[in-house]
C-alpha cells in the first residue's frame, strides 16, 4: 500500500481542463499538465484492496494497484511494466476511456474514486519521455502468417500481440491511414493522432506490416485471404450506423456523424484546408447524447457553429448513482464533458419528427416534439411540438453491427442474434481459422473491451496455429528505430 493514509488525507483531484475560450480556437488535447507531486498524492489514495473491484471493473484487468504504489514510489520503469502487462496501448485508454475502473474502485464507495485514469496516462507519457518504450522482438519466428482485417483498437492489439510471439502479421485497413475510429472517428482535442503515430512506429519496428487502401473483400478476395494466410483475424469493427428515416432525411444538410466527424481528422492529417461538411455561422443539431454526439458538438464549436443542439430521447440521467446502478456497476450518470463545457443546449425526453427544408432541398429546421417513456416505448406529449432552427444535423444514434456485405458474407460467417459475427470461447467464427475481435463480434463497446477482445482473440489465434496455451514473452526491448 502506498500511502496508509492516502484515502482519508488527500482528496480527489483530476487535471484542468483549458480555458474554453482558448481551447476551441485549435485542435489540441483539452486538459492541462498535471505536475508529478500531485499525481504522486493521487496515486497514494489507492487502498491496495484486498479484493480490488478495479480490476473487476476493467475490462483488461489491469495491476491498478501495482503501479499506483509504483507512481507513489517514484518507480516509472516498473509502473510502465506492470501496465504493459495487461494494456498494450494505455495511452488510448488514459485519453478515451471512460474509466469503469474508478466506478468499481472501494474508495469510491462513500468518497470519490481514485484518479486512476489520470495516473494510467501519466505513466505511459512519462515512459515514452524516458524511453523506456522499446520495440519487443519474437524470440523466433513461427513461419504462420496471419491477417488482421481493420486497424483499429481490437485489431491493433491482436497484430501487436501476434507479431510479439513469432507470427508474420498484416494488418488491412480500407481507408488511407491506419487507426480506424482512433484515427478518423475520435477529435484531436480527444487524442492527438501523435499518440498514434507513436505506437504505430513501435509496431513497425517489431515487424507488424501494414496495408492501406485496402478493401478485403473487393480488392483482395476471400479465396486470395484464404490461399495467403494460415489464419484471419475479423477487426472491422460496428460500422453500419443507426439511421433515423424521418421525413426529410434526404435533404442536404442532414449527415450521419462518421460522415462528419472523419472529415475534420482528415483536415488535421492536412488533406483538407476545410472540410467539405462544415458547421460554420450554422445551428448545428446532434441527434444522440452519447460520446460520438459529444464529439459532434466539440467539433461544430470549434467549426464556428452559429448555435449547437445536443437531442436525447431518453430522460436526463440523474447526478448521482442511483438504485439501479449499484456499486461497483458502471453508472448511468449525466456528465459534462469538454465537449458540453464548451457552449449549446442539452436536450432530453425529444424526439425528432420531420427535417424541413427550403424548395431547394436544402435543410432549414427541425421538428420536434417531448416523448414520456411507456411499456411499450416512447409516446409524443400532446401540445409539445415545436420547431427549431437547424442547417446541419448530425445523426449520432449509435451503430447497429457489422457491414454484412462484401467480406462477411463471402466469407460465411454465422452471425448471432444481435448480427454480429458469432463466436467460440477462443474467437473463432463458425469458419474455420477465422477469428472476430472488437465491435465487429461484440456489437459497439468500449475501447477497453476492443483492446481486451484483440489480446484475447490473439490468444486464440495462436493456440489453432501452433497449440500453445500461453503466450511466450518476447524477447528484451531493443533500440530498433520506431519509425
Amino acid at each position: 500500500m502506498a500511502d496508509p493514509k492516502g484515502f482519508m488525507t488527500t482528496p480527489r483531484e483530476t487535471p484542468q481542463r483549458r480555458p474554453v475560450d482558448v481551447r476551441i480556437k485549435d485542435w489540441r488535447e483539452v486538459y492541462m499538465e498535471f505536475e508529478q507531486p500531485r499525481l504522486a498524492k493521487q496515486a497514494g489514495r489507492c487502498m491496495d484492496c484486498g479484493i480490488p473491484f478495479c480490476h473487476q471493473g476493467c475490462p483488461l484487468g489491469n495491476l491498478i494497484p501495482e503501479w499506483n504504489d509504483l507512481v507513489w514510489r517514484d518507480d516509472w520503469e516498473s509502473a510502465i511494466e506492470r501496465l504493459h502487462a495487461t494494456n498494450n496501448f494505455p495511452e488510448f485508454t488514459g485519453t478515451l476511456c471512460p474509466a469503469p475502473c474508478e466506478a468499481a474502485c472501494v474508495v469510491g464507495i462513500n468518497s470519490d474514486p481514485v484518479s486512476i485514469k489520470q495516473v494510467e496516462i501519466s505513466i505511459i507519457d512519462k515512459a515514452w519521455e524516458a524511453g523506456y518504450v522499446k520495440p519487443q522482438l519474437p524470440a523466433k519466428q513461427t513461419g504462420k502468417k496471419v491477417a488482421v482485417i481493420g486497424s483499429g483498437p481490437a485489431g491493433l492489439a491482436a497484430a501487436q500481440q501476434l507479431t510479439r510471439v513469432g507470427h508474420s502479421v498484416v494488418v488491412y485497413e480500407r481507408a488511407d491511414r491506419i487507426g480506424g475510429l482512433l484515427r478518423y472517428g475520435i477529435p484531436e482535442f480527444k487524442m492527438e493522432k501523435g499518440r498514434l503515430d507513436r505506437r504505430l512506429g513501435q509496431m513497425r519496428a517489431e515487424g507488424t506490416e501494414f496495408r492501406t487502401g485496402v478493401n478485403v473483400g473487393v480488392d483482395v478476395t476471400v479465396e486470395q485471404l484464404r490461399a495467403d494466410y494460415d489464419a484471419v483475424v475479423l477487426a472491422g469493427g460496428a460500422t453500419q450506423a443507426r439511421d433515423l428515416p424521418a421525413t426529410g432525411r434526404e435533404l442536404d444538410g442532414v449527415h450521419q456523424a462518421m460522415e462528419y466527424l472523419p472529415l475534420a481528422n482528415k483536415v488535421q492529417e492536412g488533406d483538407f484546408e476545410r472540410s467539405p461538411i462544415h458547421a460554420e455561422g450554422k445551428h448545428v443539431v446532434v441527434i444522440g447524447g452519447g460520446d460520438t454526439g459529444a464529439d459532434c458538438v466539440g467539433t461544430a464549436h470549434r467549426q464556428g457553429a452559429a448555435s449547437v443542439t445536443q437531442l436525447e430521447i431518453m430522460p436526463q440521467p440523474p447526478a448521482e448513482r442511483s438504485e439501479a446502478h449499484p456499486w461497483p456497476t458502471y453508472p448511468m450518470l449525466y456528465r459534462v464533458t469538454s465537449a458540453h463545457e464548451e457552449g449549446g443546449e442539452r436536450l432530453y425526453s425529444v424526439n425528432t419528427q420531420e427535417f424541413v427544408g427550403d424548395d431547394q432541398g436544402r435543410l432549414q429546421s427541425l421538428r420536434l416534439v417531448e416523448v414520456q417513456r411507456t411499456d411499450s416505448g416512447f409516446e409524443p406529449v400532446a401540445g409539445t411540438e415545436r420547431e427549431i432552427p437547424a442547417q446541419l444535423v448530425l445523426l449520432a444514434m449509435g451503430f447497429v453491427g457489422p457491414e454484412k456485405h462484401g467480406l462477411l458474407e463471402d466469407l460465411g460467417v454465422e452471425l448471432d442474434a444481435r448480427g454480429n459475427v458469432a463466436r467460440d470461447e477462443n474467437f473463432m467464427s463458425s469458419v474455420d481459422g477465422v477469428f472476430s475481435a472488437g465491435d465487429m463480434g461484440r456489437g459497439q463497446s468500449l475501447i477497453v473491451w476492443a483492446i481486451s477482445e484483440g489480446r484475447s482473440a490473439a490468444a486464440g489465434v495462436d493456440r489453432y496455429l501452433v497449440g500453445r496455451d500461453v503466450l511466450p514473452a518476447p524477447i528484451e526491448p531493443t533500440e530498433r528505430p520506431m519509425v
